[in-house]
C-alpha cells in the first residue's frame, strides 16, 4: 500500500472549508481541481505501512499543520473560483 496520506488530509478538511464559500461552484471539476492545486502545493507525505499513517496522523494534530493545509486549500479554492474550468468546457459544447 503506497498512498500520499495527504490526499487524506485534504478530503478531511475541505467540507468544513467549504462551508464558508456558500457563492463557490462544487461540481466535480471544480472540486478535483482545489484538491490538485492543494496537493501540488502540499509536501507529499507517503506511507507504506499502517504504521507510517499513525506516524502521520500523530502530526495531523499539531496545529501548525492544520493551518497550513487549510491555507493551501484557501488559496486553491481562491484559484479556481477566479478561473473555473467547467466554464471553457461548457463553451466549447
Amino acid at each position: 500500500m503506497l498512498k500520499n496520506y495527504m490526499e487524506d488530509v485534504v478530503e478531511k478538511l475541505l467540507p468544513s472549508i467549504l462551508k464558508s464559500f456558500p457563492n463557490l461552484c462544487t461540481c466535480q471539476l471544480c472540486i478535483e481541481d482545489i484538491k490538485a492545486l492543494t496537493l501540488n502545493h502540499l509536501k507529499p507525505h507517503y506511507v507504506v505501512t499502517e504504521r507510517g499513517q499513525l506516524y502521520i496522523k500523530l502530526n495531523e494534530m499539531d496545529t501548525q499543520f492544520s493551518v497550513d493545509v487549510s491555507r493551501e486549500i484557501y488559496d486553491a479554492i481562491s484559484i479556481v473560483q477566479k478561473n473555473p474550468r467547467h466554464t471553457t468546457i461548457s463553451s466549447k459544447k
